[in-house]
């Protein structure tokens, strides 16, 4: 295994590096985005059903405030319906996140893998070379 080799796998752990913090970012954005969902849902849910009940009220104003509360309710369940759908997308982006992990782990183990063998033969042939200069030094110290 060369440097050249070491290099490329270092540029690929890069990038996948990038590519899980990308998704990290997305995940992280996607999370705020659900939180406000659900806030703005308990928000909506607290309107209608803090807004009282109509039937004590005159007519117009009851129909008015039955009105209120329908147009609400149904703001609330395309909301329900946005969240879930937003809930969905974030398991297809966890899923694509957990498998860049997964192949930065990977890679990552292959570089450590591949640089040790790398470490290993320069050592060995350096080892080599030491080797060759004491038997030198010890044949010119025979003659």
């Amino acid at each position: 295994m060369s440097q050249h080799n070491i290099r490329n796998l270092t540029t690929l752990v890069s990038l996948r590096n990038t590519e899980v913090e990308r998704l990290q970012t997305e995940m992280a954005e996607k999370t705020s985005l659900r939180d406000r969902y659900q806030k703005n849902l308990e928000r909506l849910t607290g309107l209608y059903t803090n807004s009282g009940a109509s039937g004590n009220l005159h007519p117009a104003l009851a129909g008015n405030c039955g009105d209120y509360k329908q147009a609400v309710m149904r703001m609330a369940d395309s909301h329900r319906l946005d969240l879930h759908m937003h809930e969905a997308d974030m398991a297809v982006s966890q899923q694509a996140l957990n498998a860049a992990w997964a192949k930065r782990e990977v890679l990552g183990k292959v570089l450590d893998k591949q640089q040790k063998v790398v470490l290993k033969e320069q050592n060995a042939k350096e080892r080599k070379q030491h080797d060759d200069l004491a038997t030198q030094l010890w044949l010119r110290s025979q003659k």
